[in-house]
């Protein structure tokens, strides 16, 4: 009987890790901080960035540098990305961002599932998306929760934490630089 507890603990304790929100951060901690990141000003034109993915338990499996190329139309931002992983894949998507008011975005992209939600406040952007992953020749669906945050005029810092039911799979950190 102690041991069926003691298993009970273990899966309730990782069960409420996992499915907990990776902290308990939110856009609106960030108000009135400076500097304040438009996401829509900062990715237009041309953004260089760097990245590395790591697994689980934080070992890095992949690299990447991208040359981001965004065109705002004063309502919707049309952002180009392409990656270059260390491994020779190379990738492309195309977002479409709706700005819905002063602090609100929602966006698509063709290997995103349904619609991303944005959320703008002082320097940080977050942004909420689910993702199709080719894994092993398959489409897995990943939960993405992307942060970024602006450090000055020309660098950003992403931090993404991407989940599959709601057990943390990998991260992304990625570097911008704004041409």
């Amino acid at each position: 009987m102690k041991l069926i507890k003691s298993i009970v603990l273990i899966i309730s304790l990782i069960f409420t890790t996992n499915c907990s929100n990776n902290s308990s951060m939110k856009p609106e901690d960030f108000i009135n901080k400076k500097p304040r990141l438009i996401i829509e000003e900062y990715l237009s034109g041309n953004v260089k960035a760097w990245g590395v993915l790591q697994n689980r338990s934080g070992k890095v499996i992949r690299q990447f540098s991208a040359d981001l190329d965004g065109k705002w139309n004063g309502k919707q931002l049309i952002l180009d990305e392409k990656f270059n992983w260390d491994d020779g894949e190379i990738q492309t998507r195309q977002w479409q961002i709706t700005k819905i008011d002063e602090n609100n975005y929602e966006g698509t992209a063709g290997d995103v599932v349904g619609k991303a939600k944005g959320y703008s406040y002082g320097p940080a952007f977050k942004f909420e998306y689910v993702l199709l992953v080719p894994v092993k020749g398959k489409q897995m669906k990943i939960t993405f929760d992307d942060w970024i945050f602006k450090q000055d005029d020309r660098v950003a810092i992403n931090k993404a934490t991407m989940t599959k039911f709601g057990f943390k799979v990998a991260e992304l950190t990625v570097v911008f630089v704004k041409d």
